[in-house]
């Protein structure tokens, strides 16, 4: 079934979708089978491959390795012309909307076109609008575009619709890679109800509470990005004592360490890419 008609049908009936976007700069083929295996544990419906700078050869090889392992659709989100691959089942046909760079708005897709109507992919007319996440990123910096105000609705509001009457089959709306906040709920309520159209929502989206509002507003896709080779941000590990167990001390590689009753937390403001953080904790108990 195509995927455009799968992602109306689900708007229809209000049903949300989970992606994970997948940079293949970032992936080896090891992390990638790992990803793929969280993708299929967390019934992820759609997996992204592609970023704003794909500066390795391999894509082809990272959409073989995905098809190969698992059944969930493999769509493109190209960030340049040369980012297509005839492996994956479709293509987000990125317009970004909230731009003033003509080249992203249809320059690029003037030079792609004979490429991507000969991949036999299906295309899916894709309007982006890039919000502010307080972070410069990387799409912002190459377009040599400011992102949408995070606090101005009613620019987002317009451009979503502006984007839809120009024939866009999809809004997608990101804060970007490494985005410090995430788009707010108010922005994406106020312009999921300005169109008919599937709203994707990404950037920012680390907590499965915030997905979960994201798509009570409105969203109809939410998209969050393989970890990488990045540091993890407010670690936190948590120790139930047992029952008749006495805490006496403990001892932490880094972080800080509270006790609260029988729970021991260690909590690290950030914990660096194949980094390990050790705690432990002596206890003594009653009837030793």
């Amino acid at each position: 079934m195509p995927i455009y008609h799968t992602l109306t049908e689900k708007k229809k009936q209000g049903k949300k979708s989970f992606a994970v976007l997948i940079d293949p700069d970032k992936v080896n083929p090891a992390l990638l089978e790992e990803l793929v295996q969280r993708s299929l544990d967390a019934k992820v419906d759609y997996l992204l491959v592609g970023g704003s700078l794909v500066i390795s050869n391999y894509l082809d090889d990272c959409v073989k390795l995905i098809k190969r392992s698992c059944s969930i659709p493999v769509i493109l989100f190209p960030g340049s012309p040369n980012q297509v691959s005839k492996y994956a089942d479709g293509l987000l046909y990125l317009s970004l909307i909230s731009g003033r760079n003509a080249d992203l708005l249809i320059g690029q897709h003037v030079v792609s076109a004979p490429v991507v109507k000969q991949s036999g992919l299906e295309i899916l007319p894709t309007g982006y609008m890039v919000v502010d996440g307080g972070a410069p990123t990387t799409v912002s910096y190459i377009s040599n575009a400011s992102p949408l105000p995070s606090d101005k609705n009613e620019i987002a509001m317009c451009t979503a619709m502006a984007g839809e009457m120009l024939g866009m089959k999809l809004i997608y709306m990101d804060a970007g890679s490494g985005a410090k906040r995430a788009i707010t709920e108010d922005m994406i309520r106020q312009v999921a109800h300005v169109f008919e159209v599937p709203l994707i929502i990404g950037g920012g989206i680390t907590e499965p509470e915030k997905a979960y509002l994201n798509c009570k507003a409105g969203a109809d896709v939410i998209v969050v990005g393989n970890a990488g080779p990045s540091a993890a941000a407010n670690v936190t590990v948590t120790d139930v004592l047992p029952a008749g167990a006495n805490y006496v001390s403990h001892a932490a590689s880094t972080g800080t360490v509270s006790v609260t009753g029988q729970t021991v937390t260690l909590a690290i403001a950030s914990l660096g890419a194949n980094a390990t953080a050790t705690l432990t904790v002596v206890v003594n108990f009653s009837n030793a």
